[in-house]
């Protein structure tokens, strides 16, 4: 893979274009295999949305070299960053004309596929779902713990106590990931404590 110097506005916009994509259904008919697959037209149009709306573009290039088709995909931002892939070297099937530009068709869909993460899914309604990121679990002892009433138990605890020795108890049975959380309401407490 070849990339522009720096890859920052891309990298950023490439992950949220990927967040929003959809699969690309599996539409095309595979006669020899009896199955289905994403074609080119599928993959494009899987990323054409997310890519236009974070300022992302492709181009691809073919070439014949060595008896072979070889497709270089080049995704590129509206900043001028751009990552390239390396080259998909395919064989045609048949010396003529069609036989070309199906290797052509068929190394351009497994390079733009591959190159800016586009799955494949089957053709059953999945994609009117948005593919979106798993939101990031939190582990227990971050979660904030709520009272009956719907406070916030563990600052209602912070917050109730009477004397800096009693919040320094409380702080210490407390876990790391719970002072990060709750470290502005200590801070808090512990000035009005000493004042």
């Amino acid at each position: 893979m070849k990339t522009s110097e720096s890859i920052t506005r891309i990298a950023e916009a490439l992950s949220l274009a990927q967040g929003a994509m959809t699969g690309a259904k599996k539409a095309a008919d595979n006669p020899f295999f009896k199955s289905k697959y994403s074609d080119l037209a599928e993959v494009i149009r899987a990323i054409s949305e997310p890519f236009a709306a974070n300022g992302l573009s492709f181009i691809q290039s073919a070439s014949f070299i060595d008896g072979k088709i070889s497709v270089i995909t080049r995704i590129m931002h509206k900043s001028g960053e751009w990552l390239e892939s390396d080259p998909c070297e395919l064989p045609p099937v048949k010396n003529d004309p069609q036989g070309y530009g199906s290797a052509i068709s068929y190394a351009k869909r497994y390079s733009l596929q591959s190159f800016a993460g586009v799955p494949s899914i089957d053709d059953d309604g999945n994609d009117a779902k948005k593919h979106t990121a798993k939101p990031k679990e939190v582990p227990f002892a971050e979660v904030p713990s709520i009272d009956d009433d719907g406070n916030d138990a563990t600052a209602k605890k912070i917050k109730s106590c009477k004397s800096l020795d009693e919040l320094a108890s409380v702080w210490k049975s407390l876990t790391a990931d719970q002072h990060k959380t709750y470290a502005p309401v200590k801070d808090a407490m512990k000035q009005e404590l000493a004042a």
